[in-house]
Protein backbone atom coordinates (compact mmCIF):
# COMPACT_ATOMS: atom_id res chain seq x y z
CA UNK A 1 0.00 0.00 0.00
CA UNK A 2 1.27 3.20 -0.56
CA UNK A 3 2.36 6.42 1.28
CA UNK A 4 -0.10 8.72 1.42
CA UNK A 5 1.68 12.74 1.49
CA UNK A 6 0.36 14.97 4.56
CA UNK A 7 1.11 18.51 6.10
CA UNK A 8 2.24 18.03 10.41
CA UNK A 9 -0.48 20.73 11.68
CA UNK A 10 -0.46 19.28 15.81
CA UNK A 11 0.16 16.67 18.18
CA UNK A 12 -2.56 16.71 20.78
CA UNK A 13 -0.64 13.87 22.62
CA UNK A 14 2.62 11.57 22.41
CA UNK A 15 0.19 8.93 20.74
CA UNK A 16 -1.69 10.86 18.06
CA UNK A 17 -1.23 13.61 15.45
CA UNK A 18 -3.50 15.83 13.09
CA UNK A 19 -2.22 16.08 9.56
CA UNK A 20 -3.84 17.83 6.81
CA UNK A 21 -4.33 15.60 3.95
CA UNK A 22 -6.04 16.83 0.09
CA UNK A 23 -7.62 19.41 1.86
CA UNK A 24 -8.96 17.46 4.89
CA UNK A 25 -7.80 16.98 8.25
CA UNK A 26 -7.15 13.71 9.55
CA UNK A 27 -5.80 11.79 12.64
CA UNK A 28 -2.67 9.90 12.72
CA UNK A 29 -1.20 7.56 14.65
CA UNK A 30 2.18 8.63 16.13
CA UNK A 31 4.18 5.24 16.19
CA UNK A 32 6.80 6.74 18.35
CA UNK A 33 6.39 8.19 22.49
CA UNK A 34 9.91 10.36 21.99
CA UNK A 35 8.74 14.52 21.77
CA UNK A 36 10.46 14.72 17.90
CA UNK A 37 9.41 18.40 18.73
CA UNK A 38 12.77 19.17 16.61
CA UNK A 39 11.11 17.30 13.42
CA UNK A 40 7.25 17.68 13.82
CA UNK A 41 7.03 21.24 13.04
CA UNK A 42 3.79 23.03 11.36
CA UNK A 43 3.55 22.21 8.30
CA UNK A 44 6.24 19.92 7.73
CA UNK A 45 5.39 16.90 5.09
CA UNK A 46 4.85 14.07 6.34
CA UNK A 47 3.76 10.31 4.88
CA UNK A 48 1.35 8.65 6.29
CA UNK A 49 0.62 4.48 5.95
CA UNK A 50 -2.63 3.96 5.35
CA UNK A 51 -4.52 1.09 7.85
CA UNK A 52 -7.10 -1.70 6.19
CA UNK A 53 -7.75 -2.75 9.57
CA UNK A 54 -11.76 -1.77 10.04
CA UNK A 55 -11.48 -2.37 13.88
CA UNK A 56 -7.97 0.64 13.88
CA UNK A 57 -9.21 4.15 15.96
CA UNK A 58 -6.84 5.70 13.17
CA UNK A 59 -7.37 5.38 9.70
CA UNK A 60 -3.44 6.44 9.40
CA UNK A 61 0.04 6.00 10.76
CA UNK A 62 3.15 8.93 10.16
CA UNK A 63 5.77 6.82 9.51
CA UNK A 64 8.33 9.70 8.03
CA UNK A 65 8.62 13.35 7.99
CA UNK A 66 10.74 15.28 5.76
CA UNK A 67 13.29 16.99 7.75
CA UNK A 68 16.79 18.93 6.22
CA UNK A 69 16.15 17.96 2.59
CA UNK A 70 15.54 14.34 3.84
CA UNK A 71 12.93 11.75 5.18
CA UNK A 72 13.05 10.30 8.99
CA UNK A 73 11.53 7.50 10.08
CA UNK A 74 9.28 7.68 12.99
CA UNK A 75 8.58 4.21 13.09
CA UNK A 76 10.93 3.50 16.50
CA UNK A 77 9.46 -0.14 16.65
CA UNK A 78 10.78 -0.65 13.09
CA UNK A 79 14.40 -0.33 14.57
CA UNK A 80 14.43 -3.40 15.98
CA UNK A 81 13.58 -5.14 12.89
CA UNK A 82 16.16 -2.92 10.70
CA UNK A 83 18.73 -4.34 13.12
CA UNK A 84 17.46 -7.99 13.37
CA UNK A 85 17.10 -8.34 9.46
CA UNK A 86 20.55 -6.51 9.28
CA UNK A 87 22.44 -9.36 11.86
CA UNK A 88 20.91 -12.51 10.53
CA UNK A 89 21.91 -11.15 6.65
CA UNK A 90 25.27 -10.27 7.94
CA UNK A 91 25.78 -6.52 7.37
CA UNK A 92 26.91 -5.98 10.69
CA UNK A 93 30.09 -7.06 11.23
CA UNK A 94 30.45 -7.36 15.56
CA UNK A 95 27.46 -9.51 15.76
CA UNK A 96 28.55 -12.22 12.92
CA UNK A 97 29.05 -15.88 13.85
CA UNK A 98 25.92 -16.48 15.44
CA UNK A 99 23.55 -19.27 14.68
CA UNK A 100 20.79 -18.46 16.98
CA UNK A 101 18.76 -15.88 16.22
CA UNK A 102 15.41 -14.38 18.01
CA UNK A 103 13.47 -11.48 19.19
CA UNK A 104 12.35 -10.05 22.60
CA UNK A 105 14.16 -12.44 24.87
CA UNK A 106 12.53 -12.23 28.18
CA UNK A 107 14.80 -11.65 31.15
CA UNK A 108 13.41 -11.39 34.64
CA UNK A 109 11.13 -7.95 34.18
CA UNK A 110 12.94 -6.96 31.18
CA UNK A 111 12.73 -7.87 27.32
CA UNK A 112 15.84 -7.37 26.00
CA UNK A 113 15.17 -6.35 21.75
CA UNK A 114 17.82 -9.38 20.07
CA UNK A 115 19.31 -12.26 21.77
CA UNK A 116 22.15 -13.89 19.62
CA UNK A 117 23.96 -17.66 20.42
CA UNK A 118 26.39 -19.68 19.48
CA UNK A 119 28.27 -22.86 21.10
CA UNK A 120 30.22 -20.75 22.96
CA UNK A 121 28.47 -17.74 24.25
CA UNK A 122 25.13 -15.70 24.37
CA UNK A 123 24.79 -12.04 23.66
CA UNK A 124 21.95 -9.74 24.40
CA UNK A 125 21.21 -6.51 22.47
CA UNK A 126 19.06 -3.68 22.72
CA UNK A 127 18.14 -1.28 19.85
CA UNK A 128 17.18 2.07 20.13
CA UNK A 129 16.14 4.46 17.48
CA UNK A 130 17.78 7.86 17.27
CA UNK A 131 15.93 10.70 15.44
CA UNK A 132 17.39 13.68 17.30
CA UNK A 133 20.11 15.97 15.07
CA UNK A 134 22.01 18.79 16.53
CA UNK A 135 24.35 20.08 14.73
CA UNK A 136 24.44 16.92 12.64
CA UNK A 137 25.37 15.03 15.96
CA UNK A 138 22.88 11.86 16.52
CA UNK A 139 21.60 12.27 20.75
CA UNK A 140 19.60 9.86 22.31
CA UNK A 141 17.18 10.63 24.15
CA UNK A 142 15.30 13.40 23.15
CA UNK A 143 13.17 12.81 26.46
CA UNK A 144 13.66 11.18 29.79
CA UNK A 145 13.41 7.67 29.43
CA UNK A 146 13.06 5.47 32.58
CA UNK A 147 12.60 2.51 30.68
CA UNK A 148 15.75 2.86 28.68
CA UNK A 149 17.60 3.25 31.80
CA UNK A 150 16.29 0.45 33.13
CA UNK A 151 17.23 -1.44 30.04
CA UNK A 152 20.45 -0.31 30.58
CA UNK A 153 21.16 -1.36 34.39
CA UNK A 154 19.90 -5.36 32.49
CA UNK A 155 22.48 -5.14 30.67
CA UNK A 156 24.88 -4.42 33.23
CA UNK A 157 23.45 -7.31 35.17
CA UNK A 158 24.04 -9.49 32.14
CA UNK A 159 26.93 -8.51 31.78
CA UNK A 160 28.39 -9.57 35.24
CA UNK A 161 26.75 -12.63 34.70
CA UNK A 162 29.21 -13.47 31.85
CA UNK A 163 27.07 -12.63 28.94
CA UNK A 164 27.91 -10.66 25.94
CA UNK A 165 25.75 -7.39 26.13
CA UNK A 166 25.36 -4.33 23.67
CA UNK A 167 23.37 -1.07 23.19
CA UNK A 168 22.84 -0.53 19.50
CA UNK A 169 21.83 2.84 18.18
CA UNK A 170 20.09 3.23 15.07
CA UNK A 171 20.39 6.58 13.56
CA UNK A 172 17.11 7.28 11.79
CA UNK A 173 17.66 11.08 10.38
CA UNK A 174 20.53 10.74 7.21
CA UNK A 175 21.81 14.11 8.92
CA UNK A 176 23.33 11.62 11.65
CA UNK A 177 27.38 11.52 11.59
CA UNK A 178 28.44 11.23 15.02
CA UNK A 179 26.35 10.31 18.41
CA UNK A 180 26.63 11.42 21.59
CA UNK A 181 24.30 10.92 24.89
CA UNK A 182 21.79 13.53 25.64
CA UNK A 183 22.94 14.63 28.69
CA UNK A 184 21.23 17.60 28.93
CA UNK A 185 18.15 16.08 28.49
CA UNK A 186 18.24 12.78 30.56
CA UNK A 187 21.65 13.08 32.72
CA UNK A 188 20.16 9.72 34.54
CA UNK A 189 20.29 7.75 30.70
CA UNK A 190 23.82 9.67 30.21
CA UNK A 191 25.51 8.59 33.35
CA UNK A 192 24.19 4.72 33.29
CA UNK A 193 25.49 3.92 29.80
CA UNK A 194 28.79 5.54 30.72
CA UNK A 195 28.81 3.25 33.89
CA UNK A 196 27.65 0.44 31.77
CA UNK A 197 30.42 0.78 28.85
CA UNK A 198 32.95 0.85 31.87
CA UNK A 199 31.32 -2.42 33.10
CA UNK A 200 32.16 -3.82 29.35
CA UNK A 201 28.81 -3.23 27.90
CA UNK A 202 29.56 -3.03 24.05
CA UNK A 203 28.11 0.14 22.38
CA UNK A 204 27.68 -0.12 18.32
CA UNK A 205 26.12 3.04 16.45
CA UNK A 206 24.76 2.65 12.75
CA UNK A 207 22.74 4.89 10.65
CA UNK A 208 19.91 3.87 7.79
CA UNK A 209 18.99 5.31 4.77
CA UNK A 210 15.43 5.46 4.43
CA UNK A 211 13.09 5.43 1.23
CA UNK A 212 9.32 5.36 1.11
CA UNK A 213 9.62 1.99 -0.48
CA UNK A 214 12.60 0.59 1.94
CA UNK A 215 14.77 1.49 4.82
CA UNK A 216 18.09 -0.24 4.72
CA UNK A 217 21.06 0.01 7.51
CA UNK A 218 24.47 1.59 6.38
CA UNK A 219 27.17 -1.17 6.96
CA UNK A 220 29.21 1.12 8.29
CA UNK A 221 29.74 1.86 12.31
CA UNK A 222 29.32 5.67 13.34
CA UNK A 223 31.56 6.97 15.55
CA UNK A 224 30.57 8.08 19.14
CA UNK A 225 31.73 10.18 22.31
CA UNK A 226 29.56 9.37 25.80
CA UNK A 227 31.08 12.39 27.67
CA UNK A 228 29.49 15.82 28.13
CA UNK A 229 30.45 18.28 25.85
Amino acid sequence: MDYVKGFFKSRPNRFVAEVMVDGELVIAHVPNTGRCKELLVEDCVVWLKPSDNPNRKTKFSLHFVENRGVLVSLYSQQANSIVYDAIVNGKIKELSGYNIHQREKTIENSRIDIHLANENEECYVEVKGVTLIIDNEARFPDAPTQRGTKHLKELIKLKKQGKRCCVFFLIQHPAGNFFRPNWENDPEFSKTLNQAHKEGVEILVYKCNNQLNAIELIPKPIKFNLNKK
